[in-house]
């Protein structure tokens, strides 16, 4: 099978490259490099095709597109401070991108698209955990950017009968995350911050809690949800099931450094959400999925993989 992973040099992006290698389909990735990397790639290089464009671009992405069963969407700008900060080139990127996607996907004859959504389209709902069937509450530019993407995805299927997944991924972490990027998430910084001997900055008082979400378990639910026969028009939670504060994030990262870790805390960022949890029955029962890594152990490998590739720092 061929595929097509936009942003596939990235965080997410490139552990799915790597396993859909391991598998042996074709891949295709098309990245900006705007916050991928080409050496996230290094290790399939030669059994893929890279190619260097913007999804903004329509005519790239439809080159990119043809031949392809199916289509991993992942290119967007994905900070929540910077969408704020800059809501017009957020809203550029990850609604007129992804229509470009879909438009792309439609005419090269796609079976398959799956979007990466974002729980950041529950917004401040209070309810917890999240079901995909809440009405979404955006908070910030970058989740109303995200929630429109399912929104052009509904209207792709009803029009021309595009397959498509979305997954509302949770707090994805694990190796390759960048903890130097405006992009990256919490859980990288708080590891370049041990590893030089500062203390990790919390923005709040520490008790927003998040879902978070080892790298291995995006992988497998996102390739369940573009290859598992006769799953069309889905919106699904992509979590564990399960939240745990930033402070005891700090806790649990002094056990396993055997490090005395004093966080500083900041004012609250704007569009933040406060907590955060998947209610993930859909997925299990739509794609037979199941978190095969749970937090301490997936905390443990990402902690070995950053003391492996910034030990210079410590």
């Amino acid at each position: 099978m061929e595929y097509l992973v936009t942003g596939g040099a990235g965080f997410i992006g490139s552990n799915i490259v790597d396993e859909l290698v391991r598998r042996d389909h074709g891949v295709t990735v098309f990245d900006d490099l705007s916050s991928g990397k080409k050496t996230n790639l290094e290790l399939v290089a030669s059994r893929i095709r890279f190619i260097q464009g913007t999804i903004t671009d329509l005519d790239a992405v439809k080159r990119a597109c043809e031949g392809k069963d199916f289509v991993i969407h992942l290119a967007a700008r994905t900070s929540v401070p910077q969408s704020v900060k800059d809501p017009i080139d957020t809203n550029r990127v990850n609604i007129d991108g992804t229509l470009n996607v879909l438009v792309a996907a439609r005419d090269a004859k796609v079976r398959r698209v799956v979007f990466a959504a974002s729980s950041a389209a529950y917004g401040e709902n209070p309810t917890l955990p999240k079901v995909e069937t809440m009405q979404p509450e955006p908070i910030s530019p970058y989740g109303l950017t995200k929630y429109v993407g399912e929104l052009y995805a509904r209207v792709f299927n009803k029009m021309c009968g595009l397959e498509f997944a979305c997954l509302r991924y949770f707090n994805v972490f694990g190796p390759r995350q960048d903890p130097t990027s405006a992009y990256s998430g919490v859980l990288s910084q708080f590891m370049l911050a041990v590893l030089e001997g500062r203390s990790p900055v919390i923005y709040g008082d520490g008790e927003q809690s998040r879902d978070f979400i080892y790298i291995e378990n995006v992988v497998d639910l996102t390739l369940r949800a573009a290859e598992t026969p006769g799953v069309s028009a889905v919106v699904l939670n992509g979590g564990t099931g399960r939240r745990i504060t930033l402070n005891e994030v700090v806790r649990l990262l002094g056990e396993l450094t055997g490090r005395k870790i004093v966080a500083n805390y900041g004012p609250p960022r704007e569009g933040d959400i406060r907590d955060s949890q998947a209610d993930i029955s859909l997925a299990k029962q739509t794609l037979g999925y199941e978190p095969r890594v749970q937090f301490p152990e997936g905390l443990r490998r990402t902690w070995e993989w950053y003391r492996q590739h910034y030990s210079k720092q410590e």
